[in-house]
């Protein structure tokens, strides 16, 4: 037996003090770079649509999603993931006819994914008129009070369809063959219905909307008139034209200050397309790049950061979900996101769903609420220790997430460690000063694993180094404080 193998077997499975192994043992060394800096961090979020269409009113999940207390659930206490972004879907369904035509539903569509929507005709673009209903949607804005009262303060306003009534086959799931389904004519009311929406939430709800995004994945073409969702296929010219209406509608209600945000392509290399593709005149109009992960470990990160950096815009990962209900492919995907795309925000699709998509397993059509899924708590490792404000430090190593706390003078460290357990160093040298101590959280996501585990004490520093041990499957988080760049 090697002395590696004494030494992990002595240990077990929790990570040691500094003091029982030298870090000469370690499996590999990870030097931080504080000179670098890949951005100011805002914060992480969820949105809101399916799952506050069902639960919205539940104060309950609201203070497990938006606060960083420790909140009982299910016979057990959850850590509050501190989530402090909420996107707002606003809905495109109606079941109001005009001049005897309906919305034509998906065969498919369960009805907590028909997000009701507020503009019930094109009659008129007054908000007081009786073509505007308020009143629907209830649970989703609920929630999203819930969510601001709880701190959140990054709030997006976005559309996963235009309303039936502007679809050219009032299909709100989209084209038959999955192509453009907005008519040319409701180009600019697709864009008065977003901004009047944001108006109207301004000053009848309290929300103050910091961006809206009038698109959902518009390059896709899985949107289909039998799909199982409310989407819709938008080409890039199509969506140029819109965002220019939409600037101008924002503008004309006196949110100037409100940006628009585009186009959440769900691929990256489909954002770089698109984002290539609109002139210079558009991209002036567009206050931030959002895209979605559903590229996975593909597509080119780096190339999407470059080319939206070039132009002065800051650049959000928008939307992510994964069906790994253990966690492991979110912490390999954020922390590529965070390496490559250098977001400042980080955003889960639907934080409650079905199946192992969601951090909390949830039956909408029973509307009943299941098990904590262990990627929740892997969540929570970055979620409630990278927090605003925080500058996103290049870690020197593929697996690690490093944030810097200026006014604490505290230093974050996330690590995820994959298929073999092993140790670790962390070579702190290139820091003007380190002074301790350092704190751990654990969560090995096998069976029987740790779940977010504190422990404060058990590792110190040796000089500017210290080390730790992780099994397979795990991701930790060290606060190391009193460091100075």
């Amino acid at each position: 037996m090697t002395r590696r193998q004494v030494l992990a077997t002595a240990a077990g499975v929790a990570a040691v003090s500094a003091l029982q192994l030298r870090p000469a043992y370690a499996d590999y060394t990870m030097n931080v770079n504080p000179q670098s800096n890949w951005g100011t961090w805002e914060g992480w979020g969820t949105s809101l649509c399916w799952w506050a269409n069902v639960y919205g009113t539940q104060d309950l999940l609201a203070d497990i999603l938006f606060t960083r207390d420790t909140v009982p659930y299910d016979g057990q206490q959850l850590p509050g993931l501190g989530m402090n972004i909420a996107r707002y879907n606003a809905g495109g369904c109606t079941t109001v006819p005009i001049n005897g035509e309906s919305m034509v539903a998906s065969p498919r569509i369960p009805s907590w994914k028909q997000i009701q929507g507020f503009w019930l005709n094109w009659s008129s673009a007054d908000p007081a008129s009786s073509s505007w209903n308020w009143t629907v949607d209830a649970p989703q804005r609920a929630m999203l009070a819930k969510a601001r009262d709880r701190g959140a303060n990054l709030l997006e306003l976005f559309s996963n369809s235009p309303l039936w009534w502007m679809c050219i086959n009032h299909n709100p799931s989209g084209a038959a063959n999955g192509g453009d389904n907005l008519q040319s004519w409701n180009y600019q009311q697709h864009a008065v219905y977003m901004a009047t929406v944001a108006k109207y939430a301004h000053d009848h709800w309290g929300i103050a909307f910091d961006s809206v995004d009038a698109f959902n994945e518009p390059a896709a073409d899985w949107w289909r008139a039998d799909g199982t969702q409310e989407g819709c296929h938008v080409s890039p010219s199509i969506q140029a034209q819109v965002i220019g209406h939409l600037r101008s509608e924002l503008d004309n209600r006196g949110l100037t200050g409100v940006a628009v945000a585009a186009s959440d392509e769900s691929l990256y290399d489909q954002a770089r397309s698109t984002w290539a593709s609109f002139s210079s005149a558009t991209r002036a109009k567009v206050g931030r790049v959002n895209v979605h992960g559903y590229q996975y470990e593909g597509g080119r990160r780096d190339l999407l950061f470059n080319e939206v950096s070039a132009a002065g815009k800051p650049l959000w990962q928008s939307e992510y979900g994964d069906g790994d209900g253990i966690g492991m492919k979110l912490a390999r995907n954020l922390t590529y996101d965070l390496r490559w795309l250098h977001p400042t925000a980080w955003v889960y699709w639907q934080a409650l769903d079905g199946l192992e998509w969601g951090l909390i397993f949830c039956d909408e059509n029973a509307g009943t609420l299941g098990q904590v899924n262990p990627k929740y708590f892997v969540f929570a490792q970055y979620s409630r220790h990278i927090r605003p404000g925080m500058r996103i430090l290049d870690p020197g190593d593929g697996n690690t997430v490093a944030a810097y706390d200026a006014t604490a003078r505290r230093l974050v460290l996330v690590t995820a460690n994959f298929d073999t357990g092993q140790w670790i160093n962390y070579d702190l040298s290139r820091f003007s000063s380190v002074g301790g101590g350092v704190r751990r959280w654990m969560t090995t996501t096998d069976a029987g694993g740790e779940r977010y585990v504190a422990h404060p004490t058990d590792t110190v520093l040796d000089g500017k180094r210290f080390w730790s041990w992780f099994p397979a499957h795990t991701v930790q988080t060290f606060e190391i404080d009193n460091v100075s760049l």
